[in-house]
C-alpha cells in the first residue's frame, strides 16, 4: 500500500510500504479519512525527536474494521469507528487517576504506531483492549468525525475553564484549533466570543461560525486597547492561548479581567521554551492561570459524542480534501492560511 512516511524534518514521502498485519488481539482498519494537524505540520517543518524514522504519521482519523483477531473488542468488521489514540499503562498514579493524558509511560499512534495517513492501519491490541475504539453510530461523514481526537483535546482544557452565561471569551489564533475553542465556549453558553489573530485571512474564515467578532492583532498593541474597549474595560472573563507563541502569552494577561480564567492550550518550541510574563496580572487581578496537554479518554468520548449529535458544525472546518500523494501540499495550504482544515483522503487516486 502507500502511506505518507517521516524520514526527518521536511522528509515526508509517499511511497510503498507493506500492508500491516494483525497480531492476537489487533485490529485492522480501512481509513476512511484522516485530518491534517498542526502538530503533522510543525513535524514535517521542524522534525520532531519523539519520533523514529521511518514512521507513517497522521492521527486524527475515522475508518472502518476490516479485520480482527480480537474476540473480545467491542467493535466488528463493517463498524465504522473512531479512536482515543493515547496507549497508556493503565498502573501509574496518573492513570489511576484518570489522566491519561499524563501517563508516565504513554505511547501515541502515530509516534510510535504507525498511524492513518495510509489505506489501511493496524490498532494494536493494548488499545482495542482497553476500549479505545468507538463506533460511529450517525451519519455524520468520515471526514466530520476525524474531528473527535483535536476536539478531545480542547475539551479538556474547558474542563478548567468553566465558561458559562456570564463570560466574555477571547480565544488568541483563528487557526482550527482556535475556531473549536471559540465554538466550544459559544455552545457552553458564553456571553460573547471574540477571536484574535495576526492574520486578517484567518479572521475572515471564522465568519463562519457563531462568533462576535473578531480582532487584528499588532506589534503595536491596538488589540489590547480593541479587547479593553470591547470588555467596557474590564477585560475578558475568559482567554484561550490556542497558538504556540510567547507573545501570545503575555497579550492574554493583559486583556484578561479580573478573576479571569486564563488557558494555555498551545505549548511554546522546546528549544525556546520561555515567556515573559507580566506576573503582577496574576497577583493583582486574581487570576487562575492553566495548561492542558492531550486529552483523557473521557474528553475524547465527550468530543465523539458532540459531533455525533449534531450540534457542533464539523461541516465547516473541513475546507479540503485531498489526496495522499498531495500530503505536503496540504502543508503549505496551512501555512499560507488557504485551508482550515484539510482532510487527507487514503482512498482516493
Amino acid at each position: 500500500m502507500k502511506a505518507a512516511v517521516y524520514h526527518g524534518k521536511e522528509d515526508i514521502r509517499v511511497e510503498q510500504v507493506a500492508d500491516p498485519s494483525l497480531d492476537a488481539g489487533d485490529v485492522l482498519l480501512k481509513i476512511d479519512a484522516c485530518s491534517v494537524c498542526g502538530t503533522d505540520l510543525r513535524t514535517f517543518r521542524n522534525g520532531d525527536k519523539k519520533i523514529a524514522p521511518p514512521r507513517v504519521l497522521g492521527h486524527e482519523f475515522c475508518g472502518t474494521v476490516v479485520e480482527s483477531k480480537n474476540p473480545n473488542a467491542n467493535v466488528k468488521v463493517g463498524d465504522r469507528v473512531v479512536m482515543y489514540i493515547v496507549l497508556s499503562c493503565g498502573e501509574c498514579k496518573y492513570c489511576r487517576a484518570g489522566r491519561e493524558n499524563l501517563c508516565v509511560s504513554r505511547t501515541t499512534m502515530s509516534y510510535h504506531y504507525d498511524g492513518a495517513f495510509a489505506p489501511l492501519v493496524k490498532v494494536p491490541a493494548k488499545a482495542v483492549n482497553r476500549g479505545s475504539l468507538f463506533k460511529v453510530t450517525t451519519e455524520q461523514s468520515s471526514q466530520q468525525m476525524s474531528l473527535a481526537e483535536p476536539l478531545g483535546c480542547v475539551a479538556n482544557a474547558h474542563t478548567h475553564l468553566g465558561i458559562g452565561l456570564r463570560d466574555k471569551v477571547a480565544v488568541i489564533g483563528a487557526g482550527p484549533i482556535g475556531a473549536m475553542h471559540a465554538v466550544l465556549a459559544r455552545l457552553q453558553g458564553a456571553q460573547s466570543v471574540h477571536l484574535i489573530d495576526i492574520n486578517p485571512k484567518r479572521l475572515d474564515m471564522m465568519q463562519r461560525f457563531d462568533i462576535d467578532g473578531t480582532i487584528v492583532s499588532d506589534k503595536e498593541g491596538s488589540h489590547i486597547a480593541e479587547s479593553l474597549e470591547l470588555t467596557d474595560g474590564d477585560g475578558f472573563d475568559v482567554v484561550i492561548v490556542a497558538v504556540s507563541n510567547a507573545f501570545a502569552q503575555a497579550d492574554a494577561l493583559e486583556i484578561a479581567g479580573k478573576g479571569a480564567r486564563v488557558e494555555f492550550f498551545g505549548g511554546l518550541p522546546k528549544s525556546n521554551p520561555t515567556a515573559v510574563l507580566n506576573t503582577n496580572h496574576l497577583h493583582y487581578k486574581e487570576l487562575v492561570l492553566s495548561g492542558s496537554y492531550s486529552e483523557r479518554i473521557s474528553d475524547f468520548r465527550t468530543a465523539y459524542q458532540l459531533i455525533q449529535s449534531g450540534r457542533f458544525p464539523a461541516d465547516k472546518f473541513i475546507t479540503h480534501e485531498l489526496p495522499l500523494d498531495r500530503i505536503t501540499d496540504s502543508f503549505l495550504m496551512m501555512e499560507s492560511g488557504e485551508a482550515l482544515k484539510v482532510c487527507i483522503n487514503p482512498q482516493l487516486s
